[in-house]
C-alpha cells in the first residue's frame, strides 16, 4: 500500500475568533454576536472563550516543527483588543513555535479598528490582513446584514495606507440580492482604485440555516440568475487580471508574491491544525470539526484535558485522499500533478480521471499538459480560467463518478 503524503507534519494553524457585532443574513460560520459594543480586555465573554481557546492550544500535539503560517479568522478578530490578540499568538508560539518568517494573517472588518489598534496588531509580527468589505453600495450591505457602511470602509482603507501596511486582502461577494452587473462592476473597479495585493471575489452561496434562506431561493429574483452570475464571475476574471492580479485560485487573486500562503495548505490538501469553536484540523490522517456552539465547545476541550489531547475519529481512507487532492488542488490554477497522483494512488486511477475528462477537453474546459517538474516532467491537470473554473463542479462531479466505478 502506497503511504500517502499528507502524512506530513503540520506547519499552519487556524484560530476561529467566533465574535461579530451582528451576523450576517449569508453567514453560517460558528458565531457569538456581541451587538455594537466593541469588546475591550474587560470583556468577561471573550476572556472566558479565550481561556478555553489556550486549554486546547496547549495540549495540541507537538511535530517538532514551528508554524509558517497563522490565520486568525471568525466571526470578526478585529473586535479583540491588541492584548487579547497578545495572548493567541503568545500561546501559539509558547506551545507549537512560529517561524520568526511566518505568514501572520488576522481577519478585520470597517468600523471595527483605530489607527493605534492597527499599529498594536503589527507589533504583535501581525504581517497579512484580510478586510471584509463585500459591497460599495449601502443599499446591499443593509440588505446583508452587514454592521458597516461605504463610508468605513474608505475609512479603513485611510488607516491601512496611514500604518504602511502592503500586504492586504479585500473580500467581495458577488450574487447578492438585487445586486447589477453595473453595481458589481462598480465593486470591482473601486477596489482595483484601492489596490490591495490580494483580492478574494466569493458568489454567493444561499446556506439552509441562513437569514437569506428565509427569503430567498437560488436562481430566482431577487437574487441574480445564473447567466448574470456567470456574468460577474467573467467580469471579475477580465477587470482584475487586466489590472495586474494573477487569479491563482477560483475565488482569489493576487499581485506577484502575495498569495495567501496559508490558504494554500488546504488547497494542496497538507495537514493543518485548527483551534476553537467550530474550527476544522486535519492531522494524522483525520480530519475532524469542534462543535459550532459555546457551552459545547467548553465541554468538547474539558473533555480533551482530561483525554490528555487524544480525539478519537475515523482515518482518512485511501480513496478520500485521492478525493480531497483533486477537489482541492483543482481550484488552483496550476492544478494538480497526474504523475504523482499516479504514484501516490496508482496509474489506473490517473488512466481513469484522463479517460472521462476528454470531451471537457474539447470544450475548453480542462487541459492536460506536460510540463517540467523537480524530478523531470510531469503531466498536468487544470481547468480552464474563466471557463473551466465555472463549471468546476460538473467537472469534478464526472471525475467523482469515474472513479466510484473503478
Amino acid at each position: 500500500m502506497v503511504i500517502s503524503s499528507n502524512l506530513t507534519i503540520p506547519t499552519a494553524a487556524y484560530i476561529h475568533v467566533p465574535f461579530c457585532r451582528r451576523r450576517c443574513f449569508y453567514c453560517d460560520f460558528a458565531v457569538f454576536t456581541l451587538g455594537d459594543r466593541l469588546s475591550g480586555d474587560n470583556s468577561g465573554t471573550v476572556n472566558q472563550y479565550l481561556d478555553y481557546l489556550l486549554k486546547e492550544i496547549a495540549i495540541a500535539p507537538k511535530f517538532g516543527s514551528s508554524l509558517s503560517t497563522v490565520f486568525i479568522g471568525g466571526g470578526t478578530p478585529s473586535l479583540l483588543s491588541v492584548g487579547q490578540i497578545a495572548r493567541i499568538l503568545q500561546a501559539l508560539d509558547k506551545h507549537l513555535g512560529i517561524t520568526k518568517d511566518a505568514e501572520i494573517s488576522l481577519e478585520i472588518d470597517p468600523g471595527t479598528f483605530d489607527k493605534s489598534k492597527l499599529q498594536g496588531y503589527i507589533s504583535l509580527g501581525i504581517n497579512r490582513f484580510s478586510m471584509g468589505v463585500q459591497a460599495f453600495q449601502d443599499n446591499l450591505l443593509k440588505l446583508c446584514g452587514r454592521s458597516h457602511t461605504v463610508s468605513d470602509i474608505w475609512d479603513a482603507v485611510k488607516l491601512i495606507n496611514q500604518v504602511g501596511i502592503d500586504n492586504w486582502s479585500l473580500d467581495l461577494i458577488s450574487g447578492l440580492p438585487t445586486q447589477t452587473l453595473q453595481q458589481w462592476q462598480y465593486s470591482l473597479e473601486k477596489t482595483v482604485e484601492i489596490a490591495p495585493t490580494h483580492i478574494s471575489t466569493y458568489d454567493l452561496i444561499v446556506e439552509p440555516s441562513t437569514v437569506f434562506a428565509r427569503y430567498y431561493q437560488p436562481g430566482t429574483a431577487p437574487l441574480p440568475d445564473d447567466t448574470t452570475t456567470a456574468a460577474m464571475y467573467q467580469l471579475a476574471q477580465q477587470i482584475l487580471t487586466n489590472n495586474g492580479y494573477q487569479h491563482y485560485e477560483i475565488s482569489n487573486y493576487a499581485q506577484i508574491g502575495y498569495q495567501c500562503q496559508h490558504n494554500r495548505t488546504y488547497w494542496e490538501n497538507r495537514p493543518y491544525y485548527g483551534f476553537g469553536m467550530g474550527a476544522a484540523s486535519y492531522m494524522h490522517q483525520q480530519r475532524f470539526t469542534r462543535p459550532r456552539k459555546t457551552r459545547e465547545y467548553y465541554q468538547w476541550v474539558e473533555n480533551l484535558v482530561l483525554q490528555k489531547g487524544a480525539i478519537d475519529c475515523p482515518l482518512v481512507s485511501l480513496e478520500e485522499s485521492l478525493l480531497d487532492k483533486i477537489m482541492l488542488g483543482l481550484r488552483l490554477a496550476e492544478g494538480i500533478n497526474l504523475t504523482e497522483i499516479a504514484t501516490e494512488f496508482g496509474r489506473d486511477r490517473v488512466d481513469a480521471i484522463s479517460s472521462c475528462l476528454e470531451p471537457y477537453i474539447q470544450q475548453g474546459w480542462v487541459s492536460i499538459s506536460v510540463e517540467p517538474a523537480s524530478n523531470g516532467e510531469c503531466d498536468r491537470l487544470r481547468l480552464t480560467d474563466p471557463q473551466g473554473f465555472l463549471f468546476s463542479n460538473t467537472v469534478l462531479a464526472q471525475i467523482f463518478s469515474q472513479l466510484e466505478t473503478e
